[in-house]
């Protein structure tokens, strides 16, 4: 338990002092709590001797009205010096995370982790701060109250404060196992919450399609499988404490009784004074809560302690390295170079020593199968993931010596899927040069063709769209992720073609959208219709990780290639006109 506590402590950084001073504050109102006893005890000792007089009650009275104003107000105190320091410590917590979260390879995002961020800031860290820094203080209270009980007793008489020290040992000898039980029964019960979270997330997100295909039955016996797991495990996890905790609960009554029994020997034999005989009695009943209550609260670290494992494997998960210190500079070399490219997921090989260039203002289009490795290309660019050997080069710098703000600042990329925050238009088109102002917002919206349809909103540029730009069209949020990278204005566009999944109405005007994103601009497009890259100065058929086939429209028409066979399949089905 210690351990755990010292963990809190070890991530409470510039707020340790005020979790340091709620241990004094709780220690202090600990000792507090014991003043009615003592009151009482000096009471009945006057009482017995005949002492007692009416200014000795006043005074009794007094002492436990003030006692009871002190506790509340120590109490005050410490509830607001360490709730307030939980409440402090993961909010900068979760700003870290989103800081490292940022940093990661995008393949981090891919690989079915989302549930496990979700869980880790809306199961995890909420946990701590809600139900274990209220009681970290108190803990330390129990173990300092305990300790002063036993030495009360042996304050009575030695005899006592054996019986008392030997039972408090008992309790621990329980509680150390205990506390490894459910230890592990935390994990299992974590990662039980993990499952479910991924489970609502990917229900939640695929609602649309398992209503479409009338699979509401089968999806949501996953959900509820994930829910009934979730039940086992925490059925499991109580099921495995209650055993220990009524073990502990039996030496607890054991230990009173025979604290009890003992003192009661030893005053019939005369060798207790009667009023500490009555003492004794008074602190009987309290004598060994504070370790009771020790490893009753102690369940609570033992989740926090899983929580704090899953925290901090998630703040392990190794960063894209951001070293680099190299600045760019015009030059004669390739505005962007592969040099034997080789990537993989995990262990299989997606790209194969892969090498191409493109000069400053060219247009560079890759086609091929799906799964080939196109959309790898143009992502390893913007360094989503790292390579694991060979050289991707911007303008002759390799992309890895070149600090990645310095990188993105370079690149604007356009897919299909977009996404959009919660936020105004306004703001949602800012965000590719937060410090433009209004008229260029309002130029780059004009440009990118969405002018029109924004004036025609509620609020014009003043209109909070939905998450995910679900109050809009497709169409509509293509043209405003458009203008996003027209205000950006960077020298590089890596364009997953926007117009594959619109209607043609969209179509058009996103077109023309992208025309104005690139006059002089360097383009890297996943093509997806054919007829769109025509014109690019040079076209890459993408196959198996590997560049098949390679050069202009032309080019590759005269070949009886890849390519050639595409366009051929594609003018049959759809009336492709060179």
């Amino acid at each position: 338990m210690i351990g755990m506590i010292r963990r809190i402590l070890g991530i409470s950084g510039k707020y340790k002092g005020r979790i340091y001073g709620a241990f004094v504050l709780s220690f202090l109102k600990g000792m507090l709590m014991k003043v009615p006893i003592i009151v009482m005890y000096f009471i009945a000792a006057a009482f017995i001797d005949g002492n007692i007089s009416k200014r000795a009650c006043i005074y009794a009275a007094v002492a436990l009205v003030a006692s009871v104003a002190v506790q509340a107000l120590f109490q005050y105190l410490a509830d607001r010096l360490q709730s307030a320091a939980g409440y402090m410590i993961f909010a900068d917590m979760r700003m870290k995370l989103g800081e490292h979260l940022r940093r990661l390879p995008m393949g981090f995002f891919t690989e079915g982790n989302i549930g496990r961020i979700s869980s880790v800031l809306s199961t995890d860290m909420v946990f701590i701060e809600e139900n274990c820094m209220m009681v970290i203080a108190d803990m330390m209270s129990y173990l300092f109250s305990q300790a002063i009980m036993i030495i009360f007793m042996f304050a009575f008489d030695w005899r006592l404060g054996l019986v008392s020290l030997l039972f408090t040992g008992i309790i621990i000898t329980i509680g150390i196992p205990m506390q490894k039980s459910d230890l592990k029964h935390s994990d299992a019960r974590q990662e039980a919450s993990e499952v479910q979270t991924k489970a609502v997330l990917d229900f939640t997100e695929g609602i649309g399609i398992i209503k479409t295909y009338n699979l509401l039955g089968e999806r949501s016996k996953e959900l509820t499988d994930s829910f009934d797991t979730n039940c086992r495990v925490n059925l499991g996890f109580e099921e495995a404490h209650m055993p220990w905790k009524t073990s502990v609960y039996i030496v607890y009554g054991l230990a009173t009784a025979a604290v009890l029994a003992v003192s009661a020997v030893m005053y019939r034999n005369g060798t207790l004074p009667l009023n500490y005989f009555i003492g004794m009695l008074l602190f009987l009943f309290d004598m060994f809560v504070p370790i009771r209550t020790f490893y009753d609260q102690g369940t609570r670290l033992t989740v926090m302690n899983a929580c704090m494992d899953r925290i901090d494997a998630l703040f392990a998960e190794k960063e894209l390295d951001d070293s680099g210190t190299q600045t760019l500079a015009e030059n004669n070399s390739p505005e962007i170079e592969y040099r034997n490219v080789t990537f993989a997921y995990d262990k299989k090989d997606v790209l194969k020593d892969v090498s191409f260039s493109a000069e400053k203002g060219t247009m560079t289009a890759l086609v091929g199968p799906s799964g080939g490795g196109k959309s790898t290309i143009a992502s390893l660019f913007a360094r989503f993931w790292d390579i694991q050997s060979g050289e991707i080069l911007l303008r002759g710098t390799d992309i890895r010596n070149i600090p990645l703000s310095v990188l993105m600042d370079n690149i604007s990329m356009v897919f299909q899927r977009v996404y959009l925050f919660r936020d105004t238009v306004y703001n949602n088109i800012a965000l590719g040069r937060p410090d433009a102002n209004r008229e260029e917002v309002i130029e780059a919206a004009k440009k990118a063709r969405c002018y029109d349809f924004i004036m025609e909103l509620p609020e014009g540029f003043d209109t909070v769209i939905g998450e995910g730009g679900a109050s809009l069209s497709g169409g509509q949020a293509q043209r405003l992720s458009i203008a996003r990278c027209i205000l950006k204005n960077s020298p590089i566009v890596i364009l997953d073609e926007a117009t594959a999944s619109v209607d043609a109405d969209n179509e058009s005007y996103i077109q023309q959208a992208i025309s104005e994103l690139c006059k002089g601009k360097t383009l890297l497009v996943i093509a997806h219709r054919l007829n769109t890259i025509a014109h690019a100065d040079r076209i890459m058929v993408i196959k198996d990780g590997q560049i098949a086939e390679a050069g202009d429209h032309g080019s590759l028409m005269a070949k009886d290639g890849i390519y050639r066979s595409m366009v051929t399949k594609r003018a049959v089905s759809t009336g492709w006109r060179n």
